[in-house]
C-alpha cells in the first residue's frame, strides 16, 4: 500500500508539475512519502492486533514494522527501476550530481538511498509505533 500511495504520488505530482526541480518534488516528495509510510506501518501493526485478537509485544511490533519497511523498500525501487527503464531519466534532474555522474551511478545511488532510508526509517517508525501500542507486562497481570 505504501508503494501504490507513492506511485500515484510520483504520476500525478509530475503529470501536474512538469519542473523536476519544483518544490512540489524537492519537498512534497519526502513528506508525502514519509507520512505514507509511517501512516501503513500503525495500519499494518493495528491489523494484525484485530487478526490476533490481542495486542502485539513491542517486539513483535517492531518486526512487523520493518517487514513492512522491507517490502516497502524493495517494490519502491523496483517502480523506480521500471520508470527509468520505460520513461527515462526526464524525472531524475532534482537528483544530486544527476549532471556530473553516469545515470546508471546516479540510478543505483538513488535505488540503495530509498532502500536504506526505508529500512531505517521503518525500524525508527516501527520502534515509536510498538513503543505506544505494544502489551505491557503489567498488562498481562
Amino acid at each position: 500500500m505504501i508503494t501504490m500511495g507513492v506511485i500515484a504520488w510520483v504520476l500525478i505530482s509530475h503529470s501536474l508539475v512538469t519542473n523536476p526541480q519544483s518544490l512540489v518534488h524537492a519537498l512534497g516528495a519526502p513528506i508525502v512519502f514519509n507520512l505514507l509510510h509511517f501512516v501503513m506501518i500503525y495500519l499494518g501493526l493495528k491489523a494484525q492486533e484485530r487478526e490476533r485478537r490481542d495486542r502485539l509485544t513491542f517486539k513483535e511490533g517492531l518486526k512487523t514494522g520493518v517487514a513492512i519497511s522491507l517490502v516497502y523498500g524493495l517494490t519502491a525501487s523496483l517502480f523506480f527501476a521500471g520508470l527509468i527503464a520505460f520513461g527515462g531519466t526526464k524525472w531524475m534532474a532534482a537528483e544530486a550530481g544527476m549532471g556530473q555522474k553516469p545515470v546508471s551511478v546516479v540510478a543505483a545511488q538513488a535505488f540503495a538511498a530509498l532502500f536504506v532510508s526505508a529500512l531505517v526509517l521503518g525500524l525508527i517508525y516501527s520502534t515509536l509505533i510498538s513503543f505506544f501500542l505494544a502489551r505491557r507486562q503489567s498488562d498481562e497481570q
